[in-house]
């Protein structure tokens, strides 16, 4: 699709939009907004200014509980500190917010407590009835929260303007690759929004802006065993009409650590978490269909027996944490988008998405996957322990998995066992062990691995890291290393990235995920920004970044790269948050032999063929280009569109093709209680010598949720999977028919399809984590040709509930 397209369909679709939020945000005249404002911050409490440095807030205790209805109404609230003077973080840093905010902090022995009023006198709020985690497209608040106060992780607690919630972790040193060879190396690190905590909010529209109240008890949250104690803290808010991001603390862009860029809640006593002793019991039932294999008219269904589990969760201190659980996998609730495969010598990963694993989950992060829980597939019973000892950060985790987990029959269950320690230090600096061992009957794999992060001069960070692995399967002892390097310079104008990280072919982490071993992969990332004055753009870029990899044992042996990559890429974001990228990929990929040692030329001669082993050409030449276009949060909708067009490699048959890659998500919301989401991948190659389509892959994916109130919602998705592949021949030298051998059998690579229809529905009830009841129903289809839908044949379904309950201490 051309820019000629793209761009003025889009600007007149954004232009027609009414920017408005779900029902009542309607804004009155200015003078009643002045008004009310004015009265609204009539206070007794000391105020902090953050843009005067005012970042030390001492907080009073007030021994009250109140209502959390959504109003700064209570009289307590005229006794908390406040909290002013943000200053805008995004798209530019250090400049006074456009859009006021007041916080209001307070605690009693339990709980802390926090109140809002953001005005908003020159756009308009957008807000929904979203379902937890799934607030970004709205305004939202964000609560960092650092109990260990010199620690490299933080809390963080959402909150959109009708008290719709999102919560996870924030973790240092955690540095994102975004698609198509674009890094980030500034700004906060990613929230994980994995765990869920249990806490109160809610919120309501006003003339000016919004009002929200938040209680966050101390029992959900591991602190510090101290009489007198400190947390880091900050607080952000997003405003979608002009798309900044603004903090009261006066956070830069260019600083190394983001987390070290924080005020604190100073002098915290008499805090208690009671006794933190939850049971969460639950079960779930399921029953298959599939057609009889007999006659494939017929349709069965088998009910399985119900599988019932529980979750503990004890604390044993205010810091210290210890989690069980029996049976914990239910992986129906949520399920994953089929991603593109773009390279395949690299395995794609998914996320967790399993309760138990995910509380705590970010204790277990570390550099470079070597822990991934998604490898415990089916587990019948784990515990996890995890806290701090002194300034040690720690973290086990034992697993017993099925025994149909493993690859080879009756060696019985796998069993994991997983350790990680962390010690913060100076300036965001940090250092972490990671331990791991995967035993089943006398097969074994073990790791063991440190890492370092060291902050310096404000702007630089290096990453160390170093790891071995040892394994035994079937008699055969293998071990090897893994070990990264990497310096980054953070800036608000130049940045630079430099890394380099090598996996020997026998490094094996089967308690983590590789995606690829066996290789030394490079770059040198270099990006300067400017923040012209202009009624048009907030900023623009120039990034490059230059990417060898080696195969391993080249690279020691001090040979050339087998892959060179050279990418440029200008980006801009404009007035109001819309961001375009266009790139210009230089690009040569050698040939990998390991990847096409089952291919064979047929000599087809007669009535006999003979065969030869596939040799590809020594490398292939790409030119890509890449158009990315994100839109702003509108009040009804956003979208983002990537577009990769260009010369290409061919993996299918190691050649050159013409390449086309489209990944697009429109998201559309009719209502404050109405989602739907649109999403299209697609990749086709086609030879460059005759045009013809050599493979494609097309994956559209809607899915519409309901949220009926803050504890129900309704889901459904459909996702369509249409795969093609055509004959495949020798397209770069000799034309031949290819052929693959399987255990001395040649087989043509024949042309095939497949499509997929899988269609799904979620009716699911959680007033909060852990108590919830789900009932859903899963169907797959299959036809002949794509995108037909006749004839479509009911190929399986599926019937589950899950009911649990969470009982907590008082």
């Amino acid at each position: 699709m051309s820019s000629e397209i793209i761009f003025p369909v889009l600007y007149a679709f954004a232009s027609a939009m009414p920017l408005v939020a779900a029902a009542g945000d309607a804004h009155s005249n200015p003078d009643t907004v002045v008004a009310a404002a004015a009265a609204a911050d009539t206070v007794k409490g000391a105020v902090y200014d953050g843009r005067a440095h005012e970042t030390d807030v001492r907080i009073p205790e007030i021994d009250t509980t109140i209502a959390i209805d959504g109003t700064l109404s209570a009289p307590v609230w005229e006794r908390a500190a406040i909290l002013k003077g943000f200053s805008e973080y995004t798209p530019v840093d250090g400049r006074p917010a456009e859009d006021s905010t007041s916080v209001y902090v307070w605690y009693s022995s339990t709980a802390l407590y926090f109140g809002v009023r953001a005005y908003e006198t020159h756009g308009h709020v957008h807000a929904t009835l979203a379902k937890r985690d799934v607030i970004e497209v709205d305004d939202h608040i964000h609560f960092i929260l650092i109990p260990f106060i010199h620690s490299r992780q933080a809390l963080n607690f959402a909150v959109n303007p009708l008290g719709m919630q999102a919560d996870g972790t924030i973790t240092e040193g955690i540095i994102t690759s975004g698609s198509f060879g674009l890094n980030t190396t500034t700004g906060p690190p990613p929230t994980d929004l994995s765990p869920d905590f249990v806490w109160d909010s809610k919120g309501h529209l006003t003339p000016f802006g919004f009002e929200v109240v938040v209680r966050i008890p101390f029992r959900s949250i591991k602190f510090p065993s101290k009489k007198i104690q400190d947390w880091g803290f900050n607080v952000t808010r997003r405003v979608q009409h002009s798309g900044h991001s603004d903090s009261w603390y006066p956070a830069r862009i260019e600083a190394a650590s983001y987390l070290g860029q924080t005020g604190a809640l100073v002098g915290f006593t008499g805090l208690s978490s009671g006794l933190v002793l939850d049971i969460n019991p639950f079960v779930t039932e399921k029953a298959l269909g599939a057609p009889l294999v007999t006659d494939s008219s017929q349709w069965h269904y088998k009910v399985e027996r119900p599988q019932f589990g529980a979750n503990l969760r004890w604390g044993l201190s205010n810091n210290l944490l210890l989690n069980a659980t029996y049976r914990p996998d239910f992986a129906e609730v949520e399920s994953d988008a089929t991603q593109l495969v773009l390279d395949p010598r690299n395995a794609v990963q998914y996320p967790e998405k399993r309760p138990f694993f995910l509380e705590g989950l970010e204790q277990f992060s570390v550099p470079n996957n070597l822990i991934y829980t998604r490898q415990i597939s089916a587990p019948i019973g784990a515990a996890k322990f995890t806290g701090k000892a002194g300034p040690v950060s720690l973290a086990y985790m034992g697993a017993l998995d099925d025994e149909g987990n493993i690859s080879a029959g009756g060696l019985g269950h796998p069993a994991f066992n997983i350790m990680r320690l962390r010690q913060d230090f100076s300036q965001g600096s940090q250092i972490g062990a990671t331990i791991t061992d995967k035993e089943v009957g006398g097969t074994y794999n073990r790791l063991a691995a440190i890492d370092s992060r060291i902050t310096f001069d404000r702007i630089y960070s290096v990453f160390l890291q170093a790891a071995t692995s040892s394994a035994r399967d079937a008699g055969v002892s293998g071990a090897g290393p893994l070990w990264q390097a990497r310096l980054t310079r953070s800036g608000r104008a130049f940045v630079m990235d430099y890394n380099v990280t090598g996996i020997d072919p026998e490094f094996d982490a089967q308690s983590g995920f590789i995606a690829r071993r066996g290789i030394v992969n490079a770059f040198a990332n270099w990006r300067y920004t400017w923040y012209p004055t202009s009624p048009i753009f907030e900023s623009y870029a120039v990034d490059v970044l230059l990417n060898p990899t080696w195969i391993y044992r080249n690279f020691t042996s001090a040979e050339a790269p087998e892959e060179r990559r050279h990418k440029l890429n200008l980006l801009a974001t404009l007035h109001g948050g819309w961001q375009i990228r266009f790139g210009l990929f230089a690009e040569t990929y050698g040939y990998d032999p390991t990847l096409y040692n089952y291919y064979y030329l047929g000599h087809i001669s007669g009535v006999d063929t003979t065969y030869t082993k596939f040799v590809g050409t020594p490398t292939i030449p790409n030119t890509d280009y890449v158009l990315t276009l994100t839109t702003p949060s509108f009040a009804k909708f956003d979208m983002s569109l990537t577009e990769v067009a260009g010369r290409d490699e061919n993996f299918f048959e190691w050649s050159s093709a013409d390449v086309n890659i489209t990944q697009a998500t429109l998201n559309y919301r009719p209502t404050s209680k109405l989602r739907a989401q649109l999403m299209y991948n697609a990749q086709i190659y086609w030879r460059h010598d005759d045009g013809s389509i050599v493979g494609k892959t097309l994956i559209p994916r809607l899915s519409l949720e309901y949220q009926l109130s803050q504890a129900i919602f309704f889901r459904v998705i459909g996702q369509y999977d249409a795969v093609y592949q055509n004959n495949l021949r020798d397209d770069a030298r000799t034309n031949l028919p290819i052929f693959t051998d399987s255990a001395g059998t040649f087989v043509r690579a024949a042309s095939y399809q497949s499509n997929t229809f899988a269609v799904s529905g979620l009716f699911a009830y959680q007033p909060v984590p852990g108590t919830v009841a789900f009932v859903g129903y899963g169907n797959n289809l299959t036809e002949p040709d794509g995108f037909h839908f006749s004839p479509i044949k009911r190929a399986a379904d599926t019937f589950f509930v899950k009911f649990s309950y969470l009982f907590k201490s008082q």
